[in-house]
């Protein structure tokens, strides 16, 4: 078992810089490369660019929840929504919709 998860390519953990406009502002997120690849995934499913669907995807926690207290932590999970509900084996789940702000 731990040879699936240990064996991996290294590559796929290597942490990764972005800078992306946030709110107005200029920032810097570091995720792994995994991650980077399950949201550039999730941005073309929802039909823009990576750096749009952040943006998006901050305003609109911002709005529920009134902060973002860790940004790279909510798309860390945001991941493993989108893994789950776009699960191949559950036609009925559908990848989550992210509502542009209007």
């Amino acid at each position: 078992m731990c040879r699936l998860f240990a064996g991996q390519d290294p590559g796929r953990y290597r942490p990764i810089n972005r800078s992306v406009r946030i709110g107005g502002h200029s920032t810097s997120i570091q995720l792994e490369a995994a991650f980077w690849d399950l949201i550039d995934d999730m941005a073309l499913s929802q039909g823009m660019s990576t750096p749009r669907f952040l943006s998006i995807l901050h305003d609109e926690a911002l709005t529920i929840h009134g902060s973002v207290s860790n940004f790279a932590s909510l798309l860390r999970t945001s991941c493993l929504i989108y893994l789950i509900n776009g699960d191949s084996h559950t036609e009925e789940r559908a990848p989550p919709q992210i509502m542009a702000a209007e």
